[in-house]
């Protein structure tokens, strides 16, 4: 099973999670550092407090987590003495967080915490709660003075959305730079914790084999495809607030571009490796109406099946507005101008109610002026060299070639060249949030957002945005089930270029695929 490795002795230090008694802390946090906890990567001085307002003692929030973990850690709890050492960790403190009186004995319960602890007033606020506290918390820190450090450490922890437009997300940084400096802040996008987001910088890097071709000269165009088979499940109230532009496009894909299209760092170091993430997002060409309007979509869910089951469409989910025009699809075309890039397509496509859960980059690259041979074509089988980088499920990596056929003269066949974790000695990647709760602990914001990259990615969706209001670009429909609407295909549609769908090996479960 992975093991993660620690960059440092990590000190002793209290863990606040507020929003504790919410399904983040249930499902990913407390189980993540289970798993911490069962490599022996925690400080033995170290502890957890949830904080929140739902009405728990300690105990009945440590027999909730202790389910928690057993349902959703990576590394099952085996040892029943074990699993207690861990939850007598956890504390649970409950109140509103808007409530300044509240806040105050919260702020004393914290220090007297820490005090018989002997966590030497380090903390890490960790806020697992809607956008609408992100201002509040850290400015009910500050004044209780929970934010300063002298000799310690005390750190911010946030989650997406990271502000709703440019305009809440430079509100939202101003907020947080009154109160905390920006290396106290971390802006968590769990797509960076992933092991196999990471493996792009070394595949890229550390190959010779790939950096000198990765450019315009070889690369024909990029495809970046995050789809989901599952609907908005009990998140529809949220997700009508938002859509698939701004849930998964702004952060997460325009992660993976950056990362994708990047320069080489000097040094693998935070602050050099987030310059030229946004260094590509400031050279990403902005969009007008005209450029909306012929190199995006957007569209929405109508009933369908799944598998085979019939499920409803996006308008007849709980919590959604009957009327609503927020997108559950979209697809867009977009340029890097800059001598690595320039004029080379990078095609990005999420959406809910596909047929398959998969993330996955693929880079094409450019056929061969003249064709030497002939080519004998498979079911499925696509023009010209192709990188496949799966980022989930089944994570691995999958090179597209030709090859000769067995036997006389010279016909070519393509083949796949494949790597797969599951393949390593260990069955289990470390999951993201352990990976990045453990760097957070460790002062490393590597693998975190920084602010001026938030503004730069929302400073180009900004346009897109406001061009989907004015309907410059129409609301489609496509049925569940489809891999979305036919413009997403138009949108691609050019010379052999067409959207890779990797639904041919699905698994029974969870709708996945194999790479």
């Amino acid at each position: 099973m992975g093991k993660i490795s620690g960059s440092g002795t990590v000190a002793p230090h209290i863990l606040v999670i507020f929003g504790a008694s919410g399904d983040l802390a249930a499902r990913k946090l407390i189980p993540s550092l289970w798993d911490l906890f069962e490599q022996e990567l925690l400080p033995r001085t170290f502890g957890i407090l949830g904080a929140g307002r739902t009405a728990l003692s300690t105990e009945s929030f440590r027999a909730r987590l202790a389910e928690a973990v057993t349902k959703h850690a990576v590394r099952t709890p085996h040892d029943p003495a074990r699993l207690t050492e861990f939850l007598q960790k956890i504390h649970y403190f409950s109140f509103d967080p808007t409530d300044s009186v509240a806040f105050a004995n919260f702020a004393t319960y914290v220090r007297t915490l820490d005090q018989s602890l002997h966590t030497e007033g380090n903390f890490i606020f960790y806020l697992a709660t809607p956008p609408s506290l992100y201002e509040t918390i850290p400015t009910q820190l500050a004044m209780h003075h929970l934010n300063r450090e002298q000799g310690n450490f005390r750190r911010v922890v946030i989650e997406k959305p990271f502000g709703y437009n440019l305009e809440t997300a430079q509100h939202l940084n101003a907020s947080l730079r009154a109160h905390f400096q920006e290396n106290q802040t971390y802006r968590i996008d769990h797509y960076l914790g992933k092991e196999t987001v990471q493996n792009i910088l070394v595949t890229r890097f550390a190959n010779p084999l790939f950096e000198p071709t990765w450019n315009r000269t070889h690369i024909d165009y990029v495809e970046i495809t995050a789809s989901e088979s599952l609907g908005v499940e009990n998140r529809g109230g949220y997700y009508d607030q938002s859509g698939a532009l701004r849930d998964m496009i702004q952060n997460h894909l325009l992660l993976l571009l950056g990362i994708i299209a990047m320069e080489a760092p000097a040094v693998v170091s935070s602050s050099r490796l987030r310059d030229e993430i946004v260094k590509v997002f400031d050279c990403l060409r902005p969009m007008g109406e005209r450029d909306v309007m012929q190199h995006t979509v957007r569209a929405q869910y109508v009933a369908g099946k799944i598998r085979g089951v019939a499920v409803p469409g996006y308008l007849e989910e709980s919590g959604v507005d009957p009327r609503s025009c927020t997108e559950t699809f979209a697809a867009l075309k977009c340029y890097i101008d800059n001598w690595r890039w320039m004029d080379v397509p990078f095609y990005l496509r999420t959406g809910k109610r596909l047929p398959t859960r998969v993330t996955e980059v693929i880079v094409h690259y450019r056929t061969l002026p003249i064709a030497l041979f002939e080519r004998i074509e498979r079911p499925c089988a696509r023009e010209g060299n192709a990188l496949v980088i799966r980022i989930q499920p089944d994570e691995g990596i999958q090179l597209k070639i030709d090859l000769k056929e067995p036997g006389a003269g010279f016909k070519t066949i393509p083949v796949s060249v494949d790597f797969q974790y599951s393949a390593l000695t260990y069955s289990h990647l470390p999951s993201a949030y352990e990976r990045l709760l453990l760097d957070c602990m460790n002062g490393d914001n590597t693998l975190y957002h920084r602010d001026d990259a938030v503004e730069s990615a929302w400073r180009f969706i900004d346009p897109i945005l406001a061009a989907w209001k004015s309907n410059k670009s129409p609301l489609l429909t496509y049925p569940a089930g489809s891999w979305g609407p036919k413009a997403a295909d138009d949108l691609i549609k050019g010379s052999a270029l067409r959207w890779h769908h990797p639904s041919s090996t699905l698994l029974s479960d969870d709708f996945a695929c194999r790479l």
